[in-house]
């Protein structure tokens, strides 16, 4: 029987059920997309789950990135608290754009090793190899288990605390396919059932909501997949929390090319040279975006005024925000030291870029879909249990997709 144990992380207490525990971050999931998977019946799972469960809306972490909402799920905190806030950044001491794809760069530690300590049997399974780092720290010598999809073939009991996982779950996938995130909850089902595991956190990957509209016949085949893995969840008897790090929205013009403003070419033309651009959606996976979301860090070289150039962006058509450091930093919950002078957002429809040299645009596959601003900040939310009288009331209110374990854990009956 799983370990009722309770534990703290994070100003955070957590009381478990003695029932598994699966929380399901779908990547990238708008709820457009469920939507029309529901609609059309090919989430017959969901859709049950829902009727007996709950189903809402949660508000993602700004920026709006796979990094950003992830390490604030499986810490229970913002970025803020936690100090990721984005897939990149400009460190200014030692002068490097930086990836922070690293646990070194987290400030506060998961939930994960706790609940080992606990006495759950807790595993991780993510399809990037990029976030795995950070959901492994501290959880491998406490006994868990953390692998990626991308990656399922190096697995060792030394470094992931499984071996074999072709083995167990099959074939390890090509990253770029819906098949990377159908492993990720495979293999969760395949720890499920032997034992291996009582407490999971599984994360997918974007790369089709990157590919397709929520209508397309590819990804709702796609959804009815992810759908038969989670029956496969609910019939082992696990308590589910479902939710996204954020939403997908289509970044074109009518002609079918990028609707981009290429912030730091603007600048240099407007102000003189010396401006960087940081765009936090820059990661390995450039098929997915081209490095293209709707929200950029601007650090503005000392001798231009950092109030003319913030008016100067509010005033572009295609911007929706422009904050200095400071007022960032409070309204989107953001680390103040990793973070540009000027903060931007832009609109539904529009992404940032740097210089039309510096993103490879012939990587993309199809038209640009992206995210990272405003219009990707509300995510799914739902539960395989009704809620109790409480966390319904705080689901009510502004429920955040990183209330997501307190939810599940002690949120449901």
């Amino acid at each position: 029987m799983p370990s009722t144990t309770s534990f703290t992380v994070n100003g955070r207490t957590y009381r478990p059920p003695a029932v598994p525990i699966v929380v399901i971050c779908l990547d990238g999931c708008a709820n457009e997309y469920l939507d029309a998977a529901l609609l059309r019946g090919r989430m017959p799972n969901l859709s049950r789950m829902i009727l007996s469960g709950w189903r809402g809306l949660a508000r993602a972490a700004m920026p709006t990135f796979t990094n950003v909402n992830n390490t604030s799920i499986v810490t229970g905190r913002p970025p803020s608290v936690h100090g990721i806030g984005g897939n990149f950044f400009y460190d200014t001491h030692s002068g490097e754009e930086v990836m922070m794809n690293s646990s070194r760069f987290v400030r506060v530690e998961t939930i994960f090793p706790s609940a080992a300590k606990a006495g759950r049997k807790v595993a991780v399974v993510t399809a990037k190899e990029k976030l795995r780092d950070i959901f492994a720290a501290g959880l491998i010598t406490e006994g868990g288990i953390a692998f990626s999809s991308e990656k399922a073939a190096d697995a060792v009991k030394e470094t992931h605390g499984i071996g074999g996982v072709t083995e167990i779950v099959g074939p390890k996938p090509e990253i770029y396919s819906g098949d990377a995130s159908v492993y990720v909850l495979k293999a969760g089902v395949a720890l499920l059932e032997r034992g291996m595991a009582d407490f999971l956190y599984l994360s997918t990957t974007d790369f089709m909501q990157h590919k397709y509209a929520p209508e397309a016949e590819e990804i709702l085949d796609f959804h009815a997949q992810i759908d038969a893995e989670l029956g496969r969840l609910l019939e082992l008897g696990a308590v589910v929390g479902f939710t996204a790090d954020h939403g997908m929205n289509a970044k074109q013009k009518a002609d079918g090319s990028p609707n981009v403003i290429y912030l730091e070419s603007e600048l240099v033309e407007q102000f003189g040279e010396g401006f960087r651009v940081i765009l936090p959606i820059t990661d390995p996976y450039v098929v997915h975006h081209g490095a293209l979301g709707s929200f950029a860090q601007v650090h503005v070289p000392e001798h231009v005024s950092i109030t003319e150039v913030q008016a100067w962006i509010q005033a572009k058509q295609g911007v929706t925000e422009c904050h200095d450091r400071e007022t960032a930093a409070r309204l989107m919950e953001l680390p103040s030291d990793r973070m540009g002078d000027l903060v931007v957002a832009s609109g539904r429809d529009v992404v940032l870029g740097r210089t039309p040299e510096h993103h490879d645009l012939g990587a993309l596959e199809g038209g640009l879909r992206s995210h990272g601003g405003r219009y990707e900040e509300m995510v799914p939310l739902i539960f395989s249990r009704p809620l109790s009288l409480e966390h319904a009331a705080l689901a009510a209110g502004d429920p955040r997709n990183f209330d997501i374990f307190d939810f599940t854990i002690n949120g449901t009956r």
